[in-house]
């Protein structure tokens, strides 16, 4: 980053894949976000976001939730307003959580995953998960907020084989 730049300030993460063939059960895969204060960046969330909920003050929302990649484009996306997101946090993880109901999956089993990371119309990351094929879960992204007040993205797809609710509570700890 020179010193002309203001890093990042509003970054879309968006997740699409096909349906499950005919007969199959539905893929369901969900975004998820963490927030880190800046008091302890390293620790436990402050508070996540995912499907049925949002950050109290609106700075992280998810736009579109598909329970069986069926939707159109992309099917889930989550807006990441960073240049809003109080001065308190210091850190925002990203990561996707296939759901193991009803059946068991790993990203080896999903039919055409992909994941765009962007701000405005530049595209920050693309990923298909072709590395983690036998994770459940896997850390997509981590924005770091700099001394000046700027935001900075880490890429990286980063799997982890645990159920969903450990893996909200350790999706961080790959880049500690």
């Amino acid at each position: 980053m020179n010193g002309l730049s203001k890093g990042i300030r509003k970054a879309e993460v968006a997740l699409k894949w096909d349906p499950s063939p005919a007969g199959q059960p539905p893929t369901d895969m969900d975004l998820v976000a963490a927030t880190y204060l800046a008091s302890d960046p390293h620790g436990d969330p402050a508070y996540t976001v995912y499907f049925g909920s949002r950050s109290p003050d609106g700075t992280i929302t998810l736009n579109r939730d598909s329970a069986d990649g069926k939707g159109f484009g992309w099917d889930e996306v989550m807006t990441l307003e960073l240049d809003r997101l109080d001065s308190r946090y210091a850190r925002v993880v990203v990561g996707v959580v296939i759901q193991q109901r009803p059946a068991h999956r790993t990203f080896v089993s999903v039919l055409k995953p992909n994941l765009r990371i962007s701000e405005g119309y530049d595209v920050l990351a693309q990923d298909d998960f072709g590395g983690v094929l036998a994770a459940t879960a896997a850390a997509v992204a981590e924005f770091v907020r700099g001394e000046s007040g700027a935001w900075d993205f880490h890429a990286g797809i980063h799997g982890f084989e645990d159920d969903p609710a450990t893996f909200t509570r350790v999706m961080g700890n790959h880049w500690s």
